[in-house]
This record gives structure tokens, sequence and C-alpha cells, in this order.
């Protein structure tokens, strides 16, 4: 259990206290020769740390070349609020929102970017592929940096 979730994001998940996250039909045609790739972002997401009970923000960035579905952006905003008060490690939510997303719309490829915001000088990013990146996802994905100040210039 603690290698996936902390024990706090496992007691929603099992309590059933995430809303669900809806989808709707994909409405891209089969014969489209563009590559219809989606990217939500959401820069304000915040849970809190397990072992300090501090809060951590992060923006949770979403790339993915859906198949059949899609998914709803507000189900998706109430979903990604309502970790506000769960205690998880970075790690732990990033893995977990990958793969609810993954199993939810099973698209043909997929990013998800847990960027955690600096706290003590700490920056983390997590970052989860799924299927063969399209070309022109090279125009969506964001240039990763650090957030922490360093001695390079």
């Amino acid at each position: 259990m603690f290698q996936k979730t902390s024990m706090l994001l496992e007691n929603a998940i099992k309590n059933k206290i995430l809303p669900p996250i809806e989808t709707f039909i994909c409405p891209f045609s089969k014969l489209s020769k563009s590559s219809g790739i989606i990217r939500i972002t959401f820069p304000e997401f915040t849970c809190v740390c397990p072992k300090t009970g501090y809060p951590d923000f992060a923006s949770i960035d979403l790339y993915y070349l859906p198949d059949k579905k899609c998914i709803e952006l507000k189900s998706w905003k109430l979903f990604l609020n309502s970790f506000r008060m769960i205690g998880c490690f970075h790690e732990a939510v990033t893995s977990f929102l990958f793969d609810t997303v993954k199993n939810l719309i099973k698209p043909k490829w997929l990013v998800l970017v847990g960027d955690f915001f600096p706290r003590g000088n700490v920056n983390t990013t997590i970052v989860f592929e799924y299927g063969k990146r399209p070309k022109e996802a090279i125009y969506l994905i964001k240039d990763y940096k650090p957030h922490c100040k360093g001695f390079d210039k």
C-alpha cells in the first residue's frame, strides 16, 4: 500500500470521498489526420504533506491523445480540488492521478506531470507517460525547469 499511496490517500479512495471524474465521447473524427492532443493545466493543485501537515502546492499538467473518451473539465477540477485536505506524498498523488486517468479514458497517449512548488527550497517534479508520444506533442509540453534558486546563472 505504501509504495503507491500514503495512508490518508488510501483512506480517501476507500471511503469514496473523491468525486467521480465524468467523461464524454471523443468528438474527433476517426478519419481526421490531425492529432487532437488535449492539454489541461491545473495550476492551483493543493494537498497536505502527510509528515508535517503543511500544504503542498503544484501544477498538475495533463496531456493526452484520446481514443474513445475525453475528460469533462468541471468534474476534473472538482476531483483535483478534493485533495486539499488529503495527506499524500508528491510521488503517490501524481502516480494515483496518472493511473486514474489512464484507467478511466484509456487514451492512445498520456502524460501527467505533478510540478510541485518549493517548500524549504526543495522542488519536486514527477512525470508519468504512457503510449507512443505523437510528434505534435512538442507544441504543447512545457519546458519544466526547477523553481528553486541555485548557483547556476
